[in-house]
């Protein structure tokens, strides 16, 4: 393929924010569709991988609730779901840590090496990075934990070294149980002790919508007093409340701006990243 001016134009155009974000530490949440598809998910750790070459810090958080279901249909067990919650036993809780912190994530890893990357795979048990406690709720949902303590420090030292940390949403209780945690929880709390620039949420629609059924209501921009407002009146719900209140939290935390972008459109983190409107819904203070 030869090269164009247009092509040129388009990396100049992405100057002004290269210099913005050098340096700057960006946590991605990755999971849905994105991470079932393998052409996209190599694409996913591409981006990543551009992201890194041009001195951005990325870090990865990941979840993996299709595959895990998958694992535990091929054994016999029926995944059961309260509140969007996984109830998660002892025999479901190996399986969890099994696929996540196994399968999964080493998968992810791999394939960002492969692309010449230097991803180091890690669940919330190594250097107790991700403390939880057992979550409350009307049942007992087993081993479902929510984020009580991040400890970045081997964050901090992985990205001094220009390592990518990929994160499996696996946790650590205060006896050394594990724990399964919400992956967009997870990455909320971690944005917001390791003072990330940017938090991007991908998943598996364009992004927040006053009425999910009328595509003409989508927001492109939404402050946090109006995102709690749309929570409360049922405007945001099921799996996108997780995300909403995880950009809440990094916001809290000090975080500049949380973004919520369809991670099953190829390149949706640069385009965010390297345009002036972005693609998906802004959640700013």
């Amino acid at each position: 393929m030869s090269y164009t001016s247009e092509q040129a134009g388009i990396l100049v155009q992405a100057l002004p924010y290269i210099q913005k974000y050098f340096g700057k530490i960006i946590v991605i949440k990755y999971g849905g569709n994105a991470m079932i598809d393998e052409e996209l998910k190599r694409s996913v750790c591409r981006d990543v991988m551009l992201m890194h070459y041009v001195g951005m810090k990325p870090i990865l958080v990941h979840g993996g609730g299709p595959e895990i279901s998958a694992v535990m249909k091929k054994i016999g067990k029926e995944p059961t779901f309260v509140n969007g919650l996984r109830v998660t036993d002892a025999e479901t809780m190996e399986i969890v840590e099994m696929v996540l912190a196994g399968k999964t994530n080493k998968g992810i890893v791999s394939i960002v090496n492969n692309l010449g990357g230097r991803a180091v795979g890690l669940s919330g048990k190594d250097a107790n990075l991700i403390v939880a406690e057992k979550a409350e709720a009307d049942v007992d949902l087993g081993f479902v934990g929510e984020v009580a303590k991040i400890n970045p420090a081997i964050l901090t030292d992985l990205l001094e070294h220009g390592y990518i940390p990929v994160i499996s949403s696996v946790a650590i209780g205060p006896n050394g149980e594990s724990f399964n945690v919400n992956a967009d929880h997870i990455a909320g709390a971690i944005a917001a002790e390791v003072k990330a620039t940017k938090l991007m949420m991908m998943t598996d629609v364009a992004g927040i919508y006053s009425d999910f059924s009328d595509k003409a209501t989508f927001v492109s921009e939404l402050r946090v007093a109006d995102a709690r407002k749309m929570i409360e009146n049922k405007q945001i719900d099921k799996g996108m409340v997780p995300k909403v209140e995880a950009c809440i939290k990094a916001l809290e935390g000090g975080v500049e701006r949380t973004h919520i972008i369809d991670g099953t459109m190829p390149h949706s983190l640069l385009m965010e990243i390297f345009t002036d409107t972005g693609i998906g819904t802004m959640i700013v203070p």
